[in-house]
């Protein structure tokens, strides 16, 4: 089983891991991919103005951030699971896993880059900004970059069971074919129904924690489910590869 996560805006800097290796992250045949990004983000960065309306951002955190893309080929890393911060990842809680839960996690987990386009969970990776809708100069959409190499590597990848959490834009940068995914919904007191917003990342960490350290192996959407209500969750499964969490 394989559980693919959303990136985050948000990321720890720093790091203790030697720069970035795009060959030895998880699916090296992105590589080429990776690299063409890494270099147009580098490069990119020293024109802030530039890099502000790459990244649909003010001039003033482009400054910032700007220096941050400019290390790429040089800034220490960390396993992607512990670089990226935020709701979900507060509600996936991996300093709170044992040591045996923390494996499976990194087993069991990837997540959707619009840089990398996707990393393990244990690849080491340096601090970075670009999400799935910025627009670099000399690129067309980072959907049509992704799109025709990211699907068939991950076609080709043996996956089995996935669980694809990934928002909508990073669904577009390539999609796992015959993957469960899952929606987060309120119901209020008269029985109505509306898409969950604010709370979405944290109930996915729950479902992503729940799955990522169980000591089942589901093999379909109804083993998905069962591991899901044993972790108090309220679900229900409309369709073959649908999940909705009720709130």
């Amino acid at each position: 089983m394989l559980i693919l996560l959303p990136p985050s805006e948000t990321k720890d800097s720093g790091g203790d891991g030697p720069p970035v290796d795009l060959g030895a992250l998880w699916l090296p045949e992105l590589a080429d991919a990776r690299r063409a990004l890494v270099d147009a983000l580098t490069r990119l960065s020293a024109d802030v103005p530039a890099t502000a309306r790459a990244l649909g951002i003010s001039e003033a955190q482009a400054e910032e951030l700007a220096q941050v893309n400019a290390a790429l080929w040089s800034s220490p890393t960390r396993p992607a699971l512990a670089r990226y911060t935020g709701v979900l990842y507060d509600a996936l809680a991996v300093a709170t896993l044992t040591k045996a839960q923390r494996a499976k996690a990194d087993a069991r987990l990837a997540i959707g880059s619009a840089l990398f386009g996707v990393v393990g969970a244990g690849d080491q990776i340096p601090s970075y900004r670009l999400s799935a809708g910025s627009k670099l100069p000399g690129f067309g959409t980072l959907a049509a970059h992704w799109k025709p190499v990211l699907e068939p590597a991950l076609a080709n990848a043996g996956l089995g069971l996935v669980v694809d959490l990934r928002s909508g834009g990073y669904h577009q940068l390539g999609k796992a074919s015959g993957a469960i995914t899952a929606t987060v919904v309120t119901e209020r007191a008269d029985g109505s129904r509306s898409v969950v917003s604010h709370f979405n990342k944290h109930h996915k960490g729950l479902l992503a924690r729940a799955l990522a350290t169980t000591r089942a192996e589901p093999a379909d959407l109804k083993g998905v489910a069962a591991v899901a209500r044993k972790a108090g969750l309220r679900v229900e499964t409309p369709s073959a590869t649908e999940l909705v969490i009720v709130t």
